[in-house]
């Protein structure tokens, strides 16, 4: 009895022992609170939030800094978008697509539209070369035509569209046009977010981006709308007028961004251009929604301010 009195409580030490051992054991970490489109909210709402002091900085206090920075976005972001390409076989020459586009960015200064324009257009034709030429002169190349054509997609998509930012920023008060684009896209982007997050339930391209909703574009317009009335009216000293054509046309220039891109990487079966920027993805995953509406900015404030 009294062995078997012993036995029992070597038992109840040996299970102590292993659930203090449990109880030391780390800790599960964590889950990383992501939002609806499946991000990292908090290094998202970080990473944005320290790019946006920055820029603000620059454009208040010295705005033509911004021409190099553009340049060097977009030169990231094209590096980025040929590297996706090359890894669906799609080969697209990574050199002459990221010197000629920054061609584009930087002949635009002395030059203006006409110089941007004339760098394209001769970075198309060596582009269209060096993949002809880029086995030899002894073997035909494959998938010319289809590399050629997305070659040139790209130098529109990126550092054509790039360009227009050293025009805007040019202009008279230019950094605060440019504050006022940026402004406006995240208003846009901010709008939409909760809109379709408290709101959305009619899908707007489900085929091509599922989280996209009706309600999220009608918080786009109410947002960028209201912020492009305000800031083009405090900061630019313009008719209010301009700042509600531009807000609208913002708010269609940004969306259709984000969808070419949703669409550009579906067929690639890739859910971020990138990793550089936590919570975001890649820079041109940043850009997407910027790019277009860099031209649609140039051209309303060109023409009514």
């Amino acid at each position: 009895m009294t062995s078997s009195g012993s036995g029992d409580s070597g038992e109840v030490k040996r299970e102590a022992v292993s659930v203090s051992a449990d109880s030391d054991s780390a800790p599960e970490p964590a889950p990383t609170k992501t939002s609806r489109a499946g991000r990292d909210l908090p290094a998202a709402i970080a990473v944005g939030g320290g790019l946006g002091v920055g820029l603000i900085v620059v454009l208040v206090f010295v705005p033509l800094v911004f021409i190099p920075i553009a340049a060097v976005a977009v030169a990231i972001a094209s590096w980025e978008v040929t590297k996706r390409l090359r890894e669906s076989d799609i080969s697209v020459p990574r050199i002459p697509v990221i010197l000629g586009g920054q061609a584009m960015i930087w002949l635009s200064w002395p030059f203006g539209a006409l110089g941007g324009l004339s760098a394209f257009a001769a970075t198309v034709l060596v582009t269209m070369v060096w993949r002809l030429l880029s086995g030899g002169l002894d073997v035909a190349p494959k998938n010319f035509l289809r590399d050629c054509a997305i070659s040139i997609f790209v130098l529109a998509w990126l550092p054509l569209f790039g360009a227009f930012a050293t025009l805007l920023t040019l202009s008279d008060d230019g950094g605060f046009r440019v504050l006022v684009l940026m402004i406006a896209v995240v208003c846009s982007d901010v709008g939409g977010y909760a809109a379709g997050v408290l709101f959305g339930r009619h899908a707007m391209a489900p085929a091509i981006s599922p989280k996209k909703s009706w309600e999220g574009l009608g918080g786009s317009l109410l947002f960028s709308v209201v912020g492009c009335v305000l800031t083009v009216s405090f900061l630019l000293d313009a008719n209010p007028l301009v700042g509600a054509l531009l807000g609208v046309l913002v708010v269609f220039s940004s969306t259709l961004g984000d969808l070419i891109e949703s669409q550009v990487k579906r067929e690639l079966g890739i859910k971020d251009m990138g990793t550089m920027l936590p919570g975001h993805g890649g820079l041109m995953d940043r850009l997407d929604s910027v790019l277009p509406s860099i031209l649609v900015a140039w051209l309303v404030l060109t023409a009514f301010v």
